[in-house]
């Protein structure tokens, strides 16, 4: 019994930060724009704006199909949380944008995307737009020369949540509790 009592405890503990940071992200960001219109092509090579973002709740991942970790344990976690969800999360839609469009062609994401769900669709573009979108996102992103002539991307480890019109609902840190993950979903899905 004791032990439930403490895990509702943390757990409370947890999503009392989380809405302390959403909050605090949320007046940070008040006076600044959140998103930017864009015009980019998504893993199947059609053309995508942001009016995907639109009449639906989102959840936004920026990452890069050569990531040894953070992005495949990203996006099968998204793809667990989605299932989790059920007919419940049915409206719910979910984007993996590349960092790294110089390496991320369509067809590369279209593969790399096959291996984890159907329900995520890549978006890529010309390095300078992709760029553009991530900064009105106010996503970081940047690339890390390797010693061996190679180069990796340092970039944003968060899931962003948006609402129905495109603007920030809040965010699913990187290897976030997986329940605390899915009811910031259901939040998303209930209020977003």
């Amino acid at each position: 019994m004791m032990r439930y009592i403490l895990v509702g405890i943390a757990a409370f503990i947890v999503l009392g930060a989380g809405l302390m940071t959403f909050e605090w992200y949320r007046g940070t960001n008040e006076a600044e724009a959140f998103g930017t219109p864009f015009e980019l092509v998504d893993h199947t090579g059609q053309p995508i704006t942001e009016a995907a973002f639109q009449d639906n709740p989102s959840a936004l991942f920026f990452g890069f199909t050569h990531c040894p970790d953070v992005c495949p344990t990203t996006l099968f976690e998204l793809d667990g949380w989605l299932e989790q969800l059920g007919q419940e999360g049915e409206e719910l839609q979910a984007f993996f944008v590349s960092v790294d469009p110089e390496r991320d062609t369509p067809e590369v994401m279209e593969t790399y995307l096959g291996n984890f769900s159907d329900r995520i669709t890549g978006i890529t573009g010309e390095p300078e737009e992709i760029a553009a979108m991530a900064k009105g996102f106010h996503v970081y992103a940047r690339k890390v020369e390797l010693e061996d002539g190679d180069y990796t991307m340092d970039h944003t480890a968060s899931v962003m949540l948006l609402d129905r019109n495109g603007g920030f609902f809040g965010t699913i840190s990187y290897q976030e509790n997986p329940e605390i993950a899915v009811e910031k979903l259901r939040r998303l899905v209930r209020e977003g």
